[in-house]
């Protein structure tokens, strides 16, 4: 980051204040589920760009951008970082020292399921685990409770009935308030039927989805969603990237694809590089970024209760707030005959 960018990063974050308008600047929510809880259409992401060797005032420069354009949650997990909690460290340090009195006007969600710590406990989806695992993410957030709490991923080595005796226990605590599910697939439906047969308050399935990334049309996800009353949550739906128009000249020195890990160099062949052109050139004609294009395609459905950004700065977040749901018949078939090549 040049001189002059930080420089005025921290001016804004040190003058900051809340916005007095910001559930007036448009942001639309969304019921999760047939739950009385509201989401709003976008969350903040906390995957990538909040670890420990993240900048944290451009960190708190991204919360506030958030926040103050009426994002009302806020999707992490017990291992996101680097190192693992370390983007629940930093969020509970800017909620504890700059946001505490707005606590109650957001929705501060965690995850368990993948490794959280070294042995045999520190992983899947056993009850020790994920009451463990929730009471350090308490500890790292600086909070009582968090309003939803997930099962990142099924775990093959525990029964199901386990997974769900613990998000019993866990909703009784009142450590959280409800639960949801993330990267079940298929098993999804059984899932939400032990669930819900055990009164558990599951409102939430998270999934991938994306343009270029269908299997949750496939998979019985939005099917799942309208027979047992849960809302979806989408992340990655700019498939990390590709779906903006910062990969259609080379692969930015700033970019996700140039460290070359989540995202790999190898897949930005010529051929997507010519898909992706082709849905800039749509949304073009729409009056609009391929960004918000692809974002708009995702909020189009009415399951989905919030889709996730990752963000690495503020302008993106901003950028990326203005969407229309409303596309023709021929934009859908364009975009289908592109997306699903």
């Amino acid at each position: 980051m040049d001189a002059e960018r930080m420089k005025a990063l921290l001016k804004r974050n040190r003058e900051h204040i809340v916005a007095d308008d910001r559930y007036k600047k448009g942001m639309e929510y969304r019921r999760a589920g047939k739950s009385g809880l509201a989401l709003s259409a976008f969350s903040l992401g906390f995957w990538h760009n909040f670890g420990s060797t993240d900048m944290y005032e451009n960190m708190r420069d991204m919360v506030f951008a958030a926040f103050d354009n009426g994002i009302t949650v806020y999707d992490l997990a017990n291992n996101y970082g680097p190192t693992m909690g370390a983007a629940e460290r930093n969020f509970g340090s800017i909620l504890k020292n700059d946001l505490h009195e707005h606590r109650d006007e957001m929705v501060i969600t965690t995850k368990a399921g993948f490794p959280g710590w070294r042995g045999p406990y520190g992983d899947g989806g056993g009850k020790k685990y994920l009451i463990a695992s929730l009471d350090r993410s308490l500890k790292n957030l600086g909070v009582d409770y968090v309003d939803i709490y997930y099962h990142h991923r099924p775990d093959p080595k525990t029964p199901l009935e386990e997974t769900c005796d613990a998000f019993r226990r866990i909703t009784d605590s009142g450590k959280a308030l409800y639960i949801g599910i993330s990267n079940y697939g298929e098993q999804a439906g059984r899932m939400l039927d032990l669930l819900q047969e055990r009164k558990v308050p599951v409102i939430l399935n998270q999934v991938q989805y994306s343009i270029f990334d269908r299997r949750a049309e496939e998979d019985g996800t939005f099917a799942f969603a309208r027979e047992k009353g849960v809302g979806v949550t989408v992340y990655s739906p700019l498939a990390q990237g590709l779906l903006t128009d910062k990969y259609l000249k080379g692969i930015p020195e700033d970019s996700r694809m140039s460290r070359n890990a989540s995202l790999k160099r190898s897949v930005l062949t010529e051929e997507e590089r010519a898909k992706i052109a082709a849905l800039n050139d749509i949304a073009a004609a729409r009056g609009q970024t391929l960004a918000q294009m692809a974002l708009s395609w995702v909020l189009r459905r009415e399951e989905v209760s919030s889709v996730i950004l990752g963000a690495s700065r503020r302008e993106q977040i901003e950028d990326n707030l203005s969407v229309c749901t409303q596309f023709t018949e021929e934009e859908l078939k364009k975009i289908d005959q592109i997306g699903k090549i």
